[in-house]
């Protein structure tokens, strides 16, 4: 996919986002991490989506592959994502991302982690959102 393309995905997802409040939906893990979704194909079709995940203090997921591009941005925490063997930390601030067929580990100190995520296409979370408990 064309840098210009997830661009405009992630404009859309920026635009779209002060309406996603209403059409939210939050999930969590066995392992404790909430994934709110706010924009996805329910309200923007399947191009793209984008939610809010919130990881637990010393968590680390087993590895995983994944069918789209994920980003993330770091709101809170630090949070380090193992990407094909190679380690990033990322703070408050930092984003990073992983393509299609990467293998990737979600790991977490002390303080857990808030980040955004984005995924295109939208069906990721979609995946993810099967596999987790739907919270009230």
């Amino acid at each position: 996919m064309r840098a210009s393309h997830l661009l405009a995905a992630a404009l859309l997802a920026v635009t779209a986002f002060a309406q996603s409040d209403v059409n939210s939906v939050t999930y969590r893990s066995p392992g404790g991490t909430t994934l709110k979704v706010m924009l996805a194909d329910h309200n923007v079709g399947k191009e793209v989506a984008l939610g809010e995940m919130v990881f637990p203090p010393n968590t680390e997921s087993a590895e995983h592959t994944h069918g789209a591009i994920e980003m993330f941005y770091v709101v809170s925490g630090v949070y380090t994502h193992i990407v094909n063997g190679t380690p990033y930390v990322l703070k408050p601030g930092m984003a990073g991302y992983v393509k299609i067929g990467d293998k990737v580990k979600h790991k977490t100190g002390p303080e857990g982690a808030k980040a955004v995520v984005v995924w295109v296409p939208g069906v990721e979370a979609a995946k993810l959102a099967s596999a987790w408990k739907r919270e009230p």
